[in-house]
């Protein structure tokens, strides 16, 4: 008797730009978003559509419908010390609630992972909605987020002084200014911050709204803070809700973005936003957990955090030039014995380093260290530490004390952040 062979399951290919609209929906059903696609979104996602970065697994016993979803894209990420490394930025991963555990997933990461490895991008990125999903495809979370909301009465500023107090400036302005302004203020802020990544022309187009996915989309407030010299040092977006008890104000700012390329520019658009009438909270959004803006308060207290969790996930693919693009304080020398099962950066690395940067080479001495590649992406940009790690059973130390030494050569003064969600 001949069993017939097993339905080999949905295709997963690169989608056509006629196919756009169904993939489209099958993302805002992922997202538990209305399963519609009007016109203003499909026009807009037309403008990023890259038919070798979009995937898609169509069901032919669904009528050839999308099913599942996976997109990814160019990106630049800041490494340690400044320089940057080439991303493969990852996001819209959805598989619809009726296709689940089939490891759509799986060929669609795999598939993507691969052509990343060719392009000779050092590693893949993305956000991650839930925890447990991507450490099985060789992520680890890279950076963390904070979110603090500021009482405003707590905080001990005088409401009379809104203007800063070092001879700067904050001047409101619109749209078009931050499209002018932004980019070059973004660019320096971005390489001298470990975790940031690249925004292209259109992630301006789209939060100043020339672009609109969601035609609820309403116009912010924008403010820059322009030094003594009148440099651009500054920008802040934020909204502001209309909520009255008894005649009495309790609005909320709620910061979409905050950059700043000095402390000054910074504490200069807190103090800014405490200041506004009838604002009695302010929401930060997401920031580096080791923010310090609720010292820029005379009482701290006033800003507690109200959200934290892991941002940034890395996957890395070329151990060497990840360790060799970015810089480390000190001298020294580990081996480290880094597995992946996927097979895309496995292998035992000679780490050498000093204040001029460091040497990552392939070699067969005894590691000092074994440890997941995702473990490793997660030591990678100095937040976490190798001896927790190994508390935990994540790193094996193979010679003691290893976990301190990777601690002294990885770890940075302040934490990795990333400003942006993709």
């Amino acid at each position: 008797m001949t069993h017939p062979h097993p339905h080999p399951g949905p295709d997963i290919r690169h989608i056509t730009e006629p196919e756009l609209a169904d993939w489209l929906r099958a993302v805002n059903t992922g997202f538990l978003r209305a399963p519609t696609v009007p016109d203003h979104e499909l026009e807009a996602r037309r403008t990023q559509f890259e038919p070798a970065r979009f995937l898609g697994a169509f069901d032919g016993d669904s009528g050839g419908r999308c099913v599942a979803t996976f997109r990814s894209f160019d990106q630049q990420l800041t490494t340690v010390g400044g320089a940057t490394v080439p991303a493969n930025a990852i996001s819209a991963v959805t598989v619809t609630a009726t296709h689940r555990r089939r490891g759509l997933l799986t060929r669609m990461m795999a598939k993507d992972l691969a052509a990343a490895k060719d392009r000779g991008d050092v590693v893949a990125t993305l956000i991650a909605a839930e925890y447990p999903i991507y450490g099985r495809y060789g992520f680890g979370p890279a950076t963390w987020m904070s979110e603090w909301t500021i009482d405003v009465p707590r905080t001990g500023l005088d409401p009379r002084l809104p203007v800063p107090d070092d001879g700067g400036r904050i001047d409101l302005v619109d749209g078009d200014d931050v499209r002018k302004l932004g980019p070059e203020l973004h660019e320096r802020v971005r390489l001298t911050q470990p975790g940031a990544i690249s925004r292209e022309e259109l992630w301006w187009r789209v939060h100043t709204g020339v672009v609109r996915f969601d035609p609820a989309w309403t116009e912010p407030f924008y403010a820059v803070y322009r030094s003594p010299e009148g440099e651009v040092e500054g920008l802040v977006t934020y909204t502001a809700d209309d909520n009255w008890h008894d005649k009495q104000p309790h609005n909320t700012a709620t910061v979409k973005q905050l950059i700043a390329s000095t402390p000054a520019a910074e504490r200069a658009l807190w103090r800014y936003l405490c200041s506004i009438d009838w604002i009695t909270h302010v929401k930060s959004g997401w920031r580096a957990p080791d923010d310090l803006l609720p010292f820029f308060l005379p009482d701290p207290r006033a800003a507690r955090i109200t959200a934290q969790s892991d941002w940034l996930w890395v996957r890395i693919l070329d151990v060497v030039r990840a360790l060799e693009t970015r810089t480390y304080e000190r001298e020294g020398a580990l081996v480290l014995e880094v597995t992946d099962r996927d097979r895309l950066a496995g292998g035992r690395y000679r780490l050498e380093t000093s204040s001029e940067g460091g040497s990552c080479t392939r070699t067969t001495a005894d590691a000092d260290l074994t440890l997941d590649v995702g473990d490793l992406a997660a030591l990678w940009l100095g937040d976490e530490s190798a001896v927790r790690l190994a508390a935990l059973g994540r790193v094996r130390e193979e010679r003691a004390g290893a976990g301190r030494s990777a601690d002294a050569l990885l770890r940075t003064s302040r934490r990795p952040w990333c400003p942006d969600m993709f």
